[in-house]
């Protein structure tokens, strides 16, 4: 395995620290805000729970992802197509194990990804393509994409989607989607993998990950789920019972009330469109570039210097933001800043670029 990213960071976060006041730490993107009323109490209501939780999830948990889908995506899948996870990122890290990839295997990611593609991948000893031509691939068995994309904020169109799409099904690839920030759109709206402008009439093929950090402010509560192919997620199931891989009754409670609830994704997007508008005026008038950046809850910034450069810029600021080679050779020329922090540092961030 490779060093872990974050660890990596450790010095610049440090000298960072040292401002006189304080570290504005835009690196990593976890949530800040307040984890909403309606969620918390969904979770104290259940904590009565003595009995083990089943890795299907609840019915109540399976419905509740289903009408989300069907009313914030404008696709339909049946509750057997569902399957609740301790966090999306377990399931990318732990996807090619489930289905039983192996090194005879091909493993297609973007150029410019989450690492944990990779490192999934790498954990089976599959072979790893990078690309975002997948269509130029012989024979891959998985295809990931990553739309709204972490860490550019690039949106791929329902027509791309569609084509890669339709080269897994022709090779009998599974194309995985993650939309963990599908519900962030700022310049444009990002359309899922299910939405039947995209896969068709059913969803043979292919899975979307979703997740409730990020738009519900539940990290802490570890809640992702999968959804699509129901063959596909019959199989992880199976695997999944063996493993004990089940996510707890109290947190799928709090996960229901969260899809459940559409009002607090509304209040919490206008928190993070006020902080974008913000961040994004700063870097402009430091003479930053900002690309990409269409949805999401990061920038994608650059002024033409390899990306370490820039981080230890930052860092003299007392600012601590994401090297882009953390994602792929091809982001060595960027950063990846963060919407995730508090106004009171949202302003810090602004007044330190503005002095210097």
């Amino acid at each position: 395995m490779p060093e872990f990213p974050w660890d990596v960071l450790a010095p610049f976060a440090a000298r960072a620290s040292q401002h006189p006041k304080g570290a504005v730490d835009l690196s990593v993107g976890t949530p800040v805000d307040p984890t909403p009323a309606v969620i918390q109490a969904a979770l104290a209501a259940a904590a009565n729970a003595p009995g083990y939780p089943t890795s299907a999830g609840s019915p109540v948990v399976r419905e509740a992802a289903a009408g989300w889908i069907n009313r914030r995506l404008g696709a339909h899948v049946s509750t057997n197509a569902v399957l609740p996870a301790i966090g999306s990122k377990e399931l990318v890290a732990w996807l090619p194990t489930l289905l039983g990839l192996g090194v005879a295997d091909r493993v297609v990611i973007p150029k410019i990804a989450y690492p944990t593609y990779a490192v999934g991948a790498a954990l089976v000893r599959a072979e790893i393509i990078v690309t975002d031509r997948p269509e130029e691939v012989a024979a891959p068995s998985l295809i990931w994409i990553n739309t709204p994309s972490n860490p550019t904020g690039e949106v791929l169109s329902a027509t791309r989607m569609a084509e890669i799409v339709a080269y897994g099904r022709s090779v009998s690839a599974l194309v995985v989607s993650d939309e963990c920030y599908l519900e962030l759109g700022w310049d444009v709206d990002p359309v899922s993998v299910l939405h039947p402008g995209v896969s068709g009439a059913d969803h043979t093929g292919v899975l979307g990950l979703f997740s409730l950090s990020k738009r519900s402010n539940l990290a802490g509560y570890r809640f992702g789920f999968a959804a699509g192919d129901p063959e596909v997620v019959t199989r992880l199931l199976a695997l999944r019972k063996h493993l004990g891989m089940m996510v707890p009754a109290p947190i799928q409670a709090a996960a229901a009330a969260a899809l459940d609830d559409d009002d607090h994704i509304a209040e919490q997007r206008g928190r993070y469109g006020e902080r974008r508008r913000l961040i994004w005026a700063a870097l402009v008038q430091a003479g930053f570039t900002i690309d990409h950046s269409e949805a999401g809850l990061y920038l994608w910034v650059t002024r033409g210097e390899p990306c370490w450069k820039s981080v230890s810029w930052f860092a003299d600021r007392g600012i601590i933001v994401t090297p882009g080679d953390f994602y792929g050779a091809a982001g060595a020329d960027h950063v990846r800043v963060a919407l995730t922090a508090t106004d009171a540092d949202i302003a810090q961030f602004v007044q330190r670029l503005g002095a210097s």
